[in-house]
């Protein structure tokens, strides 16, 4: 087999998911990171995400999700180091892939983003094997 070939094949196999053990299924497994702080104060109060909650987060994930309190720092395009506490929205979408929670976190995004004068949020996503 010609070496090009034989690396073609070896980045392929990297880039799927390996078999899930029996009783796990595979899933995407995203994270979502949300800034509470703008201009330098905490404007996302616990009522206010409570409402972000209810309006948009709850609607596009209805079969269930998790939020996590963090404290984390970023550097934004001004370059200023900002530290702030965050929420952290995770959601396990069972056979779904990344193109799928790119696509379903998107408006929650964007809601947010406009709703709180956020700059950005970050998302992950992970390849998972996942069971109830």
């Amino acid at each position: 087999m010609r070496p090009a070939l034989l690396s073609l094949l070896l980045l392929a196999g990297c880039a799927t998911q390996p078999p899930c053990p029996p009783g796990l299924s595979p899933a995407t497994l995203a994270s979502a990171y949300f800034g509470r702080t703008a201009g330098g104060e905490e404007i996302v109060t616990d009522a206010a995400w409570t409402r972000f909650m209810d309006d948009a987060v709850t609607p596009a994930f209805p079969d269930g999700l998790t939020v996590l309190d963090g404290a984390g720092q970023w550097r934004g395009r001004a370059g200023t180091i900002s530290r702030q506490h965050s929420k952290v929205l995770v959601v396990a979408l069972p056979g779904g892939d990344a193109a799928e929670a790119q696509r379903r976190l998107a408006p929650v995004i964007a809601t947010y983003r406009e709703r709180f004068r956020q700059e950005s949020v970050m998302v992950t996503t992970q390849a998972v094997c996942l069971g109830f």
